[in-house]
């Protein structure tokens, strides 16, 4: 886990913990307080899931953004070996033109 995730997930753990412990040393009655903790409750699965989709939303954008980068180095790399097989081809088929040459100069004539 990455250093936001666990920052945001003891964040929401004090809360909770806080909210709860407020809750329960308040002079009010049972159903009351038992109220109050269902609604705090409530309340803090919304900013949990809230928090978990921008978390996602980052994490998504993350993953595509680097996707792409990695697309276009692999494109660039491709294309790199490409061309690096056109010139050493084109250097081979020099070389064995000039080894032909050479081959017909000490053939004797028939």
């Amino acid at each position: 886990m990455s250093n936001s995730s666990n920052t945001i997930v003891g964040l929401l753990a004090g809360t909770v913990i806080g909210a709860t412990l407020g809750i329960l040393f308040a002079p009010d009655k049972g159903t009351k307080t038992r109220r109050r903790i269902s609604d705090e409750a409530l309340s803090v699965k919304g900013r949990i899931v809230e928090t978990a989709s921008e978390f996602s939303d980052k994490v998504s954008s993350s993953v595509s953004s680097k996707k792409e980068t990695l697309d276009a180095q692999l494109e660039n790399v491709v294309s790199n070996v490409s061309h690096k097989a056109e010139d050493v081809i084109s250097t081979l088929e020099k070389k064995l033109h000039e080894l032909k040459e050479k081959n017909k100069k000490l053939q004797k004539p028939a």
